[in-house]
């Protein structure tokens, strides 16, 4: 038998590594808590890994097996689990970040001395983050050209899913569970021991139950969500998705980061749409679907978020320090202002820019924040209120169920202009227009702003206009803005001419 390793592919199905052990013989499956991983968790991410993993486990006992789930390091569990459970092989699929390759080489180590073979597999995403390179050989830092490439290249199908007979029945794991070796334990998960199917609450892990609603989980839940998303929402995708009061955004970010959902699965379910979005060209008239606005393109630019996916992997695997300095080098380093009493008001939401406010309210109550508003908030904290990026993706790692290592830095390194193919600098957002623009009616807005539900839209819109009389009239309870926007703008491109050698003055 071969003793499977999951990571962030709490799933069976079109899982690579799962299915190469399942060819050869019977899988055991484990998931390893590793306290050097949960130093970098929180509230929300464990609550979301428990429900992923109970989903796991589901699956696993709906035939006939269990998931083993042990606490200590996986450089010690493994060997000795693997020894206990006479396993001829410790199975996983590749993590990209700089963490999770340091942790796969100390186990690789701990493997080789215990005499255990070991295989690792290339599954987390379509194209590993070293395939796609510019014809001088050299990692991309421009998207579009990065997509030019992601795009002609074929791809795998779905791996196989195994079958109940692939599975190492409940019974031999029981058995293993109450040996005399005592590697394995029936019930608890303690450091350094392994229990068969046996869940820690957050308390046991040391972490609390968060404030906010994580959402669904499991394979099934991802499955029913993209395969809603792309019935129909999928072909205005293009046109609908910056605007945050619509249903129109997929919201499979959480299912593809704990990877309850394989990414081929995904994929080929978006080729599916894009043969029935071809149809539907075809009959409206549409030479070839080329229709820059029609149901081919709106299938193409939700393709391309799988594809940003997969370009910030490879801008992380290729930069890992990126996680904590800029990806693109100032000059003179950038002077940020870094206002504690400012960027508590914007963890609050509470900057009087009601978009703003918006999008950090939903960020506490639901673990989310749609992602049109993600680049709002993101470029107010750098470009408004002149704070150092770190400070807003620390928060977003904390919130976000869905807090992706490589996407979240990528994201607000973007806003930052300290990024790859990041916008320039001088390109500053408007709060009050961006939400005039997407939210015209205020129907997101009032939905996480209840100080603004009995106010008409426009003068949501016109909130920094406002007189303080105009606005203790409307909405005594919610704040004036805490900044002049048009006065940080100006700051803000000082600053960062400053930070490029030149004259602000100029």
């Amino acid at each position: 038998m071969e003793l499977f390793w999951h990571r962030r592919d709490l799933r069976l199905a079109d899982n690579v590594g799962l299915a190469a052990a399942a060819d050869r013989g019977e899988v055991a499956g484990v998931f390893v808590f590793d306290d050097d991983v949960l130093a970098h968790a929180s509230d929300v991410r464990v609550r979301r890994l428990l429900d992923g993993l109970a989903a796991l486990r589901d699956d696993y006992r709906d035939r006939g097996s269990d998931l083993l789930v042990a606490r200590g390091d996986p450089e010690t569990v493994l060997p000795e689990l693997a020894a206990s459970l006479d396993a001829d092989r410790v199975v996983w699929n590749r993590d990209y970040s700089g963490l999770a390759r340091e942790r796969d080489a100390a186990v690789r180590k701990a493997l080789n001395e215990a005499g255990i073979e070991r295989e690792a597999h290339h599954d987390a995403v379509l194209h590993t983050p070293d395939s796609i390179r510019t014809n001088a050989g050299d990692p991309y830092s421009v998207y579009t050209y990065y997509w030019r490439k992601w795009t002609d290249r074929e791809t795998d199908p779905p791996a196989p899913t195994p079958e109940a007979a692939d599975l190492v029945d409940v019974d031999a794991l029981t058995a293993a569970a109450n040996g005399d070796d005592g590697a394995v334990a029936d019930g608890g998960v303690d450091t350094d021991r392994v229990a068969v199917g046996d869940l820690p609450t957050p308390a046991d892990l040391g972490f609390a139950e968060p404030d906010a609603e994580v959402g669904p989980a499991g394979t099934e839940a991802a499955r029913q969500r993209l395969d809603d998303f792309l019935s129909e929402a999928v072909f205005g995708y293009d046109a609908e998705r910056d605007y945050p009061a619509r249903e129109s955004t997929s919201r499979m970010s959480a299912f593809l980061k704990y990877g309850e959902i394989g990414v081929r699965e995904a994929y080929e379910a978006t080729e599916r749409a894009m043969a029935a979005a071809e149809e539907r060209a075809e009959e409206n008239g549409e030479e070839g679907g080329d229709d820059d606005d029609g149901p081919v393109a709106a299938v193409e630019e939700y393709q391309q978020q799988l594809a940003w996916r997969e370009f910030y992997t490879q801008v992380l695997y290729h930069n890992p320090e990126v996680v904590t300095d800029n990806y693109k080098q100032y000059e003179e380093g950038i002077e940020w202002r870094d206002d504690p009493e400012e960027i508590a008001a914007w963890k609050r939401g509470e900057t009087g820019y009601p978009i703003v406010d918006a999008g950090m309210r939903q960020l506490r109550e639901e673990a989310f924040m749609h992602n049109r508003v993600r680049m709002i908030v993101a470029s107010f904290l750098t470009k408004d209120l002149l704070a150092d990026w770190r400070h807003g993706y620390d928060h977003f790692r904390e919130r976000l169920a869905d807090h992706d290592t490589a996407n979240d830095n990528g994201g607000w390194q973007w806003a930052a202009s300290t990024g790859t193919d990041a916008q320039p600098y001088f390109r500053i957002f408007n709060p009050m227009t961006q939400g005039e623009r997407y939210d015209p009616d205020a129907e997101y807005i009032k939905e996480y702003v209840p100080e603004l539900r009995g106010v008409d839209a426009d003068l949501i819109h016109e909130w920094h206009e406002l007189s303080p009389t105009q606005r203790a009239n409307a909405a005594p309870d919610y704040p004036s803005p805490i900044v002049d926007h048009s006065e940080r703008r100006e700051e803000a491109l000082a600053m960062y001419k400053r930070a490029r050698g030149e004259d602000p003055d100029e």
